[in-house]
């Protein structure tokens, strides 16, 4: 029986790592055989953060969904070359490999790669229960998130929670630092309109001009790396004038006066040298936040890309409880408000299995992990591409490379890291199995449902690891788990965050708000350290870093995100590419293009000492001198020479939570004048 073409609309939550975990209103299509095509994506206008918009690149899911180049059935590599093979060749296949590799070197040479391909708590982080169920190395997922989860954390405790981003109307200065907010957490922008028409002042501190300083009523260019500086500069002109909040310090804070008797060094002339910033503006924005309450900090994680990013981080997270601002609502800072999802997470990607003193592997340093003598034989790569997302990604693609490793990458798209796999297992995608996510954003829970049948072959993560497992004969009950068995676990809680919210609300309602109070205030009295106080100490120091610019190395490297790329997702979208130039550039001030005889338009070498890539210049005083942005994380088949940026990052870590220092890379830039492709490839 033929059916007519009709459409249903159908609402999910977006998988992607973003603040915002947007509520997406998908269109689906039904064709004459029945079947149903996702055919546009747009914003749930009745979610109350969504506001019925999507970012600019998830409106262009579908094509994704529905690339040609989407890997559909099991691929096996042959020769060189990859042959679909049937699901039970490749899991009978991939499970006797695994054995032989258990029996004779033991669980420790069993890598697992992943990261935020998806945040769904079932296919994003239940999955790891295979890995743990077999006593591999734990990953440590720092690639991100850690340096400012540890800073937050020092000085606040965990969970780590921020401001209601439903309240930032309240504020009436607010500061966006080291965050370009309108690309990474685009459905803020409306409770900064709102705040903006309610009187308040918009300023923006981040090394180059991009959107969101266009946005912003005024933009601080920091030299990459001086943020603690600048609060130090700054909070020592707001005790001198006496606009610190002695009551809440006094009340809620401790070791004040250690981080006072830091701030004294810092003369104005002195924190404008380093920072790189004007000596008014400097007075500007600490009379601002001196005088103005409440004021709101969205903080990113820019800043911590440094080697002292977790304490250019903590400086400035610290700065509402020199004023106060926790008091007030709409007041206080905001990394991410996870720590509000007061889950049950016991058993979470059978989180009970790790023992202590478990092998660990720094996600930033998989380049070593994967050189024969760190001594794994098979890797797992899931909801990651590290050979274009990973520092040092020449000696990440090496080590993929390698004849005796066994590379198995769970995949929707043909990616850098699947074309050198051993194994292309096709994964399904948010519309294609059930999932429950946070938010690192907002306050709202969600479900999806499985909404598409899979297309081809495509199966969960969690279904191929529970395949091999039986084909190992693991018996851990968590790893069988179905999504309902997850959920019941993580709601069982009396936490009162999640008060009245049961698994069959959450599946009807798809987006529940947390059960907070009206006005959630999450440090107005202290904070969950040991002594219920927010922490001053240690004070956070600048500390130049040991990467200094030299004459061999003259500029400073930053890899922010592109406006329509999210880390790598989109990067096999041609339109999405066309709408960022169609490649890959590199943006340098218009001192260095000629100082180091660059042309606009043209090609150069950027080269460091952990290897270099080619890329079209771009000459614009966006950017600050000695500084070079790259925006984006392109896949390198995009780039003239095809390499990742991440060619020439290296897998230095960060001060605090072992994080990645990707705006840390001192770079020189040289002219590329000969453009044959291999003269490229060697450049």
């Amino acid at each position: 029986m033929s059916h007519a073409a009709s459409f249903r609309d159908v609402l999910l939550t977006c998988p992607l790592d973003c603040p915002d975990a947007c509520r997406l209103k998908v269109r689906l299509q039904r064709g004459e055989d029945g079947s149903e095509r996702a055919v546009k994506v747009t914003g749930d206008s009745d979610h109350p953060i969504t506001k019925g918009f999507a970012c600019a690149k998830t409106v262009h899911y579908p094509a994704r969904q529905y690339h040609e180049d989407r890997p559909l059935h099991p691929l096996k590599k042959v020769n060189g070359e990859f042959v679909r093979v049937t699901w039970d060749e490749a899991l009978d296949e991939i499970a006797e490999r695994l054995r032989v590799i258990l029996d004779r070197d033991g669980s420790d040479a069993i890598l697992r790669y992943n990261y935020a391909g998806t945040m769904g708590l079932m296919e994003g982080s239940h999955v790891h229960a295979f890995f743990r169920a077999l006593g591999a190395p734990e990953l440590d997922e720092t690639i991100c998130a850690t340096a400012g989860s540890a800073a937050w954390e020092l000085g606040y405790g965990a969970p780590r929670m921020g401001v209601d981003p439903e309240d930032v109307p309240h504020a009436r200065l607010i500061l966006l630092w080291g965050i370009n907010s309108l690309t990474t957490n685009s459905h803020l922008t409306p409770w900064l309109t709102q705040a903006r028409k309610n009187g308040a002042r918009i300023v923006h501190v981040d090394p180059y001009r991009n959107k969101t300083s266009l946005y912003a009523d005024t933009h601080l260019k920091i030299r990459p790396g001086t943020d603690a500086a600048l609060v130090l500069g700054v909070s020592r002109i707001v005790i001198e004038r006496g606009w610190h909040d002695r009551e809440y310090i006094e009340r809620a804070t401790e070791g004040f006066e250690a981080f006072e008797a830091a701030t004294r060094e810092w003369t104005l002339d002195k924190t404008s040298e380093v920072t790189g910033l004007s000596e008014e503006e400097i007075v500007d924005l600490a009379t601002a936040l001196g005088t103005t309450r409440p004021t709101y900090i969205r903080v990113g994680y820019g800043m911590t890309r440094h080697e002292r990013g977790g304490t250019n981080l903590r400086a400035v997270t610290l700065l509402p409880a020199l004023l106060g601002d926790w008091k007030y609502r709409g007041g206080g800072a905001n990394l991410t408000t996870s720590g509000a999802f007061q889950l049950n997470r016991r058993k979470l990607g059978a989180g009970h299995l790790v023992k202590p003193g478990v092998k660990r592997v720094n996600m930033n340093e998989l380049a070593s992990a994967l050189a024969p003598e760190a001594g794994f034989k098979a890797a797992f790569v899931y909801n990651c591409n590290p050979a274009a997302v990973a520092p040092d990604s020449g000696r990440v693609k090496a080590g993929l490379a390698r004849e005796d490793l066994l590379v198995v990458v769970l995949e929707q798209a043909m990616t850098e890291t699947a074309r050198l796999a051993d194994f292309v297992l096709p994964a399904t995608t948010f519309m294609e199995h059930a999932d429950v996510y946070t938010s690192y954003g907002h306050h709202y829970l969600s479900y999806n449902p499985r909404t598409l049948e899979p297309l081809g072959e495509a199966r969960p993560n969690t279904w191929v690891f529970q395949e091999l497992a039986r084909r190992l004969g693991l018996t851990e009950e968590t790893i069988y788990w179905s999504v309902d068995d997850l959920l019941a676990h993580l709601l069982d809680t009396r936490h009162p965050h999640l008060a009245g919210v049961t698994p069959d609300r959450l599946k009807d309602e798809g987006s529940v708000r947390l059960t907070l109070p009206e006005v959630f205030l999450p440090y107005a009295n202290g904070a969950a350290t040991s002594s219920g106080k927010v922490r001053f100490t240690p004070a956070p120091l600048h500390v130049s870093p040991n990467a200094l610019l030299s004459d061999e190395f003259p500029l400073r490297l930053l890899t922010p995100p592109a406006h329509h790329f999210l880390n790598s997702t989109y990067g096999n979208l041609a339109n999405l590419r066309q709408a960022e130039g169609g490649e890959p550039h590199v943006m340098v001030h218009p001192k260095d293009a000629q100082r180091y005889g660059l042309d606009d338009g043209e090609l150069c070498t950027i080269a460091s000492e952990v290897g270099a890539a080619v890329r079209r210049v771009r000459v614009t005083d966006a950017v600050q001198p000695s500084v070079a942005v790259v925006e984006g994380t392109w896949w390198g088949l995009s780039a003239p020479d095809g390499t990742s940026i991440n060619e020439v990052t290296a897998q230095t870590l960060t001060d605090l939570g072992g994080g990645s220092t990707f705006h840390n890379t001192r770079v020189r830039l040289t002219p590329v004048t000969v453009t044959t492709p291999r003269a490229l490839q060697e450049a």
